[in-house]
């Protein structure tokens, strides 16, 4: 099963162009942020009708205001993709899980309270084969160019318990890359560089569903 894995595209997603695959994941930050123009959703939306595969799968971003007030009006957010927000999502025998939040972040999307990011976290099944975040984990890929770490602690311990094959995320652009540690594969598919160009192409992965544990 082929996973194509892209994030903060922040609304430049064309200059991708067609992907093609079994699986493509957004990891979030699909918007700029700054405009708030819900016209950035249906463009983003236009691209994934594009795009060539069985399952399109998005999450939200901190940048993604548009998209946290879709989501809240109870609206379908996106036409040709699935949107999660704390949602499972099984494809053939691969069960994928998507969740948006980010902490640190007071004011901007999807922002997560320190008190209740254990619980949030939590809701991760144990079955995960796939997850899905816009957060890094504390400590892996979550530096930025100045060395802050801004991962999830709270997301690290659960990721840890649940172990699924591959955890996907983005929000830090100066630490995109992959890293395998205790069996995870760890994948920061940020598109783009410190000055929100698009400088990294999408991460692909071809996972095989009879070698999940």
């Amino acid at each position: 099963m082929r996973l194509v894995i892209v994030s903060d595209t922040h609304g430049m997603q064309d200059e991708l162009g067609v992907l093609e695959g079994d699986v493509l994941i957004h990891c979030g930050d699909v918007c700029n942020g700054f405009e708030r123009d819900d016209r950035e959703i249906d463009q983003l939306d236009d691209w994934f009708g594009r795009q060539r595969f069985g399952a399109i799968l998005c999450v939200g971003g901190n940048h993604d205001f548009a998209l946290e007030e879709r989501a809240a009006a109870g609206v379908r957010v996106l036409e040709n993709a699935v949107f999660l927000v704390d949602e499972p999502f099984e494809y053939g025998t691969v069960l994928f899980y998507g969740s948006p939040w980010t902490p640190e972040l007071m004011g901007w999307a999807f922002y997560l309270e320190p008190e209740l990011a254990e619980s949030r976290w939590s809701r991760i099944p144990h079955e995960t084969d796939v997850l899905i975040t816009h957060s890094p984990p504390a400590g892996i890929l979550d530096a930025n160019r100045s060395g802050h770490r801004s991962g999830c602690p709270y997301l690290s311990e659960r990721v840890k318990t649940v172990r699924p094959a591959v955890h996907c995320f983005g929000h830090v652009h100066a630490s995109a890359g992959t890293q395998l540690r205790d069996g995870v594969l760890y994948m920061n598919a940020s598109m783009v560089n410190s000055r929100y160009q698009i400088t990294h192409s999408p991460l692909v992965y071809d996972l095989d569903p009879g070698k999940i544990l």
